[in-house]
């Protein structure tokens, strides 16, 4: 139960790195990136599938993986970029009604049944001792941390990450500086849209998917905000309380209670450390 409800942790996780992702890069919050997950989960099983086009199962997933990201990149290009000096609520109401619109085109495309990716991870196991653990649960949790980790590596380490985070504390001077404002905006969007598709991918692996699976980016959001909503680690971090939490309080206290748990933690996190549990507070000039 540990180990199932940590992989469902993971892919709440990888979702909420999609926020961060973005947040962190350009101050603004992408509600959609949920419906991102879907659909690059969708995309990849009718990559995959063998009554679809029926490509390699790693193949498909690199063909998801660059799909998203073009699709980020597009929609940073023709509608975040036109919102440009626009209030965050416009463009809060923006991902939100574009997520309503993602989850009615797949359900149009691919309908509104559920459906499973045909997975070589799927079916296997891993036998420590005694202990017999699902392999795609072990592949979820490795899959996740590695690209955590490199993300992380990415923003403190790589001149690109850098210039996103100087774009992110202000536009204006990094512009003055030389960065290319706008193609990083793009970038860190096509960026968000391949984590959000690897997600897809994992979430995929291990249950069935419907287009109402975008849903999923509220607990995602919820999970960014407890771990801070600026950390890439308290993505992840948070993620992991809420796939933990769900699954013991189904056990131990009542079917319909772990649907409320997760925002239940985020408001008790909002009041005694609302900035997250591992924040980046920093001091602005303005």
């Amino acid at each position: 139960m540990l180990i199932s409800g940590l992989a469902n942790g993971c892919v709440y996780g990888l979702i909420a790195l999609g926020f961060v992702l973005i947040y962190k890069a350009t101050e603004a919050v992408n509600f959609a990136q949920g419906d991102f997950m879907m659909l690059g989960a969708f995309l990849t099983l009718t990559f995959a599938n063998s009554n679809e086009l029926g490509l390699p199962f790693w193949l498909a997933c690199i063909l998801a993986v660059a799909v998203m990201a073009v699709v980020g990149y597009l929609v940073e290009a023709l509608l975040i970029r036109r919102m440009f000096g626009e209030s965050q609520i416009a463009i809060v109401i923006l991902t939100i009604s574009l997520g309503i619109v993602l989850r009615f085109l797949a359900g149009v495309i691919w309908g509104h049944e559920p459906q499973s990716l045909q997975s070589p991870l799927a079916g296997k196991e891993v036998r420590i001792g005694s202990l017999v653990l699902g392999f795609d649960d072990m592949t979820i949790i490795i899959v996740t941390l590695l690209l955590t980790l490199g993300l992380y590596l990415f923003f403190a380490r790589t001149k690109i990450g850098l210039a996103m985070q100087a774009a992110s504390q202000n536009q204006l001077a990094a512009y003055y500086m030389g960065i290319p404002v706008k193609r990083v905006h793009a970038l860190v969007w096509a960026l968000a849209g391949g984590v959000a598709a690897i997600a897809g991918i994992l979430f995929a692996a291990k249950g069935t998917i419907d287009p109402s699976t975008g849903l999923l980016g509220i607990k995602a959001s919820a999970a960014a905000i407890i771990g801070g909503f600026g950390s890439l680690p308290g993505a992840l971090l948070g993620g992991l309380i809420i796939g933990l939490v769900e699954p013991l309080s189904s056990r131990y206290v009542a079917a319909g209670v772990s649907q409320i748990m997760p925002y239940l933690i985020l408001l008790i996190v909002l009041i005694v450390r609302p900035h997250g549990l591992l924040s980046q507070v920093r001091a602005k000039k303005v």
